[in-house]
């Protein structure tokens, strides 16, 4: 096999290896698919200010997440049901993540328990959740993350209802295994978070925003940080891409509370891009599957070092020598024609 040199180049050996229904299921979007394929191509409408002349010999990419120092500003997504993907399914992405020095979110659909996941030894990791009807249902799985080790709970709020992801409506079969959503209850977002605040001392994480009047409400229920995401395309199709609304994000939450970015990160250079527009880190998901479905433990790591590789690269290349340095006048975008910002003054 020809020596894998991208995040990228992951998604067509997954492809060749999985079957087609569960290949479908990982890498599908909503509807016509249009968010899918602007969570990426937004990157590539953000363009470097490099700055020379600055002594990048040494490069620190620490960083600390709700008080966890972690190695890089990349973590690992919480994405269901990895054991289609691998015999080992959450236990290698558990190790690879740990290995890495990172954080793991694991799905509330996983298919390894948190007990299961915390057996494979020391790490940070969150807890993903929905929010069922069933009150005691949710209870029992936050008191069994938090007897497990688990740090944090990231609350996914997109979705009060699936999305429609037409292969798998034609994939009939594993439409029928996601029927466990029928007992979802996303209430109110404000009502969630105050509600596990009653029943956990953890910090909660909002997963789904894309709007500062979100962000807002966030904020004001006591979240501990906001995950920008529009569920990796597989919602509401044409809304924009993650990248693209991150930066409205930001400004809602007004430094109050740090802002993390998931979806189309595939490269360092996209690492670094939603740092410069006021990220605090940045989540991937759809390559950790497919790294899994090739290489199991050995692909996570994989991927995990190539993005960290880059990532150091870009930022010796733009002349930032830790995450601080890093800046909104390091790029500029399509959007940009603001007075305030640099480009505009050349």
């Amino acid at each position: 096999m020809a020596t894998i040199t991208n995040v990228t180049e992951y998604q067509a050996i997954a492809k060749q290896k999985l079957p087609k229904m569960v290949y479908d299921y990982y890498a599908s979007g909503a509807e016509d698919e249009w968010s899918l394929s602007e969570n990426r191509n937004a990157f590539t409408r953000i363009l470097f200010r490099p700055r020379i002349l600055i002594d990048v010999s040494k490069i620190d990419m620490t960083t600390t997440v709700l008080g966890f120092k972690i190695s890089m500003p990349i973590m690992i997504a919480p994405t269901a049901m990895q054991k289609m993907a691998h015999p080992e399914g959450e236990y290698a992405t558990a190790r690879a993540a740990s290995a890495a020095g990172t954080i793991m979110t694991l799905s509330s659909w996983a298919t390894s328990s948190v007990e299961e996941v915390a057996s494979t030894g020391p790490g940070i990791r969150f807890f993903q959740l929905y929010v069922y009807k069933d009150r005691n249902v949710v209870a029992q799985l936050v008191r069994r993350a938090e007897r497990a080790g688990f740090k944090a709970i990231a609350l996914t709020v997109d979705t009060p209802r699936l999305g429609r992801r037409e292969a798998d409506i034609k994939n009939r079969s594993l439409h029928v295994t996601l029927k466990n959503f029928e007992g979802l209850d996303l209430g109110k977002m404000d009502e969630d978070v105050q509600w596990l605040q009653t029943i956990t001392s953890l910090p909660i994480l909002v997963k789904g925003v894309l709007t500062a009047e979100d962000a807002r409400i966030a904020v004001q229920v006591g979240a501990a940080g906001i995950i920008v995401s529009n569920h990796g395309a597989r919602q509401l199709d044409y809304v924009p891409a993650t990248i693209r609304a991150l930066e409205e994000v930001v400004k809602g939450a007004q430094g109050r509370v740090p802002v993390f970015l998931d979806g189309g990160v595939r490269r360092g250079t996209d690492v670094f891009k939603a740092l410069a527009l006021g990220a605090s880190g940045i989540f991937i998901g759809r390559p950790v599957v497919f790294s899994l479905a090739a290489e199991g433990e050995a692909g996570v790591r994989n991927v995990l070092q190539m993005l960290r590789d880059e990532f150091e690269l870009t930022m010796a290349l733009s002349g930032c020598r830790n995450l601080g340095e890093i800046t909104r006048a390091h790029i500029f975008t399509d959007w940009d024609a603001s007075p305030s910002h640099p480009t505009a003054k050349l």
